[in-house]
C-alpha cells in the first residue's frame, strides 16, 4: 500500500484549502451544530470524496468538539472513508446467494482486469473495488454496483464496457 501513503500525503497538501472551504461551508450551513456531526461528515464526504485528517481536525475545531469524537464518528460508520477513493465506486456482493454463484470468482476477474485487490483505489483514483456482504439482490446475484449501477450476473466482456464506460 505504499502508493495509497503516497496518495494520502499528495491529497492532504494538495486539497488543503478546497477542503478547508468545503468545511466551513458545510459547518455553516449546519449553523456549526454539533449534533449535526454526522450529516456534516456525509456532505464532506459526497463532495470531497474521503475525509482526510486535516478536515477531520477543521471540523472539530470549527464545531467544538475534541477530534477524538469526530474520529469516532468517521471511523465507526461504513459510509465514511479515511483513505482517497476512486471516482468510480465498484462493489462485489459477497452474499451468500452471490458467493454460490460466483462472486469469487466474480472478484478475481475485476480484481485482475484492474490490477487491484478489494479494499484498494487505483493509482490514478479511477477506480476503488469494495465487497460488501450484501446488495439486496440475491436473486439477480452474482451483483457488482458501479458508483450505484447494479449489474446482474456481469462477463467479463461486460466488466470491460462497464469499466470503459467509467471515465
Amino acid at each position: 500500500m505504499r502508493t495509497m501513503k503516497a496518495a494520502v500525503s499528495r491529497a492532504q497538501t494538495k486539497g488543503s484549502t478546497r477542503a478547508s472551504r468545503a468545511v466551513k461551508k458545510t459547518v455553516g450551513r449546519y449553523n456549526a451544530d454539533p449534533d449535526m456531526l454526522i450529516q456534516i461528515l456525509l456532505d464532506l464526504q459526497t463532495t470531497l470524496g474521503w475525509l482526510s485528517p486535516g478536515v477531520l481536525a477543521d471540523v472539530s475545531e470549527q464545531l467544538g468538539v475534541p477530534v477524538s469524537r469526530v474520529y469516532h464518528i468517521a471511523s465507526f460508520y461504513k459510509a465514511f472513508s479515511l483513505v482517497p477513493r476512486g471516482r468510480h465506486i465498484i462493489k462485489v456482493c459477497m452474499g451468500t446467494a452471490c458467493q454460490v454463484r460466483g462472486a469469487p470468482q466474480l472478484v478475481n476477474v475485476i480484481a485482475s482486469m484492474l490490477n487491484m485487490k478489494p479494499g484498494e483505489t487505483s493509482e490514478d483514483r479511477r477506480f476503488t473495488l469494495e465487497t460488501v456482504n450484501c446488495l439486496g439482490c440475491c436473486a439477480m446475484g452474482p451483483v457488482i454496483a458501479v458508483d450505484g449501477v447494479y449489474h446482474s450476473k456481469p462477463t467479463t466482456e461486460d466488466l470491460r464496457s462497464i469499466f470503459k464506460g467509467a471515465r
